[in-house]
């Protein structure tokens, strides 16, 4: 009997089965697809990748402003996907090797819960003290006619072929990321959204910034707009929107949330409860309704950042092979979304501080970067900072910007330790720099709450 089955081997659920392994504890963990999960395989890792690519060639365009004369380069689809593959592949033996040197044993197999301790894995049956359900999410498919013509994020790292032109459907990270990608690569990209405001679950102000930028840059947003069919028309595929108009486009991504990964878990066998959404209901030790088993990631439901579930992985190890001295905490968590240009965010939105009945200070910088002075590019940066008015202290900070997401990082420290305004400012700015702009904001735009 394994002391601890994890079912799921991404970040979470791998980050888990080593570090119990490490306290000693007999562990098994089962994969039935790719090891590293969606951040790894079709998640961060590759669409990062695919946001560098997205970049150069608007930095080869920026380099003539700097003297630099560019001739003749093309991009090669192909290449970009083989390079990804071979990378994926590495990262992918790098998991394995690490749980291999941790003495956990991999099954390369589907697992369903049996009830109790016992699991079907494969052809066999194990059974564990502990179980732990790490199995993340997918894109939740599309409901309507046509929707077979359909692609969803995991596809658009195996494409065969760049499409000339694209409908991405959507307008949250996801979606609002692949319209960055597939524009800077040449694509003519339109993004359709059924409301209208981008990136609603961020500061408002900030979406709306950063979805101008990406206009500016080429992205075609069409607001209250959703598709209710696809029909394949000529080698092409022809979107019938709901204003009974139809826009023909070569592709058709369909980025309209994640769901949980539980459809063949075995649920039915255990005594585990569910939400509304479908994400698993857990105690605030990751335990579910079963006794024997727990469950953490994107399937509970908390936010679906890979660093949220490691974090969790390491929670829930010291709290049943460790010491039990940690909680989780979910105020403050850093996060970047890879849309060009790059928006960071740390701590609360102007529509939060307002939903908690809290006061506050807002200080927005916007201005175009020194970089851009010669290279012609209209792109324009945005710094906001949300400051408590009574306790000075710093509510929220948000940022468009080039390395939004690396500044971000470094002033995640400021909101997550709950500094001043007024200790913040007694740093040194680093001249000529983006980020200085968050230790040099002197006088407040407007007050909200009030």
């Amino acid at each position: 009997m394994f002391d601890l089955f994890v079912i799921g081997a991404g970040s979470g659920g791998v980050r888990a089965a080593r570090m119990a392994a490490a306290t000693g504890a007999k562990v098994g963990i089962a994969e039935e697809r790719f090891l590293g999960g969606t951040c790894v395989n079709v998640g961060c890792v590759p669409k990062k990748l695919f946001s560098y690519a997205a970049h150069y060639p608007e930095d080869i365009n920026d380099a003539y402003g700097y003297g630099f004369e560019i001739n003749g380069f093309h991009h090669n689809w192909q290449q970009l996907i083989n390079n990804k593959n071979q990378e994926i592949h590495r990262l992918n033996g790098i998991y394995q090797q690490l749980l291999e040197n941790a003495g956990v044993e991999i099954f390369a197999h589907k697992a369903q819960l049996l009830g109790g301790t016992k699991i079907q894995v494969g052809e066999q049956v194990v059974e564990a003290k502990k179980i732990l359900l790490a199995v993340g999410g997918y894109p939740t498919p599309a409901n309507i006619p046509g929707s077979a013509h359909c692609i969803y994020s995991d596809d658009v790292f195996y494409l065969e072929q760049k499409p000339s032109s694209i409908a991405i459907v959507g307008g949250g990270y996801i979606a609002c990321e692949f319209a960055s990608i597939f524009n800077g690569l040449g694509v003519e990209t339109h993004l359709l959204y059924r409301k209208n405001q981008l990136l609603r679950h961020f500061d408002h102000g900030i979406g709306r910034f950063a979805a101008n930028e990406m206009e500016k840059k080429g992205v075609t947003i069409h607001y209250q707009t959703d598709v209710v069919g696809i029909e394949s028309r000529d080698q092409a595929l022809s979107c019938v929107l709901d204003n009974e108009q139809t826009l023909i486009v070569d592709q058709v991504l369909m980025a309209i949330g994640r769901s949980p990964n539980i459809e063949t878990l075995g649920l039915e066998n255990t005594a585990i409860q569910q939400q509304a959404s479908g994400h698993i209901m857990v105690s605030p030790e990751f335990q579910t309704d079963d006794p024997h088993i727990y469950a953490l990631g994107d399937v509970i439901g908390t936010p679906e950042l890979t660093p949220v579930a490691i974090e969790q992985a390491m929670v829930f190890v010291d709290q049943q092979f460790g010491e039990n001295t940690k909680t989780m905490q979910y105020d403050a968590i850093p996060t970047a979304i890879f849309t060009h240009p790059t928006i960071g965010s740390c701590g609360l939105s102007e529509e939060q501080v307002l939903a908690r009945g809290l006061k506050a200070k807002v200080f927005v910088s916007e201005f175009r970067a020194l970089k851009h002075t010669l290279s012609g590019s209209s792109e324009r940066a945005m710094l906001k900072m949300l400051v408590e008015t009574t306790t000075d202290k710093v509510l929220g900070i948000h940022m468009v910007g080039p390395e939004a997401g690396e500044i971000i990082q470094g002033f995640a420290v400021a909101v997550k330790l709950a500094l001043t305004k007024a200790q913040i400012d007694t740093v040194i700015g680093i001249h000529p720099t983006l980020a200085e702009e968050f230790v040099t904001m002197r006088e407040s735009q407007y007050c909200i709450g009030d």
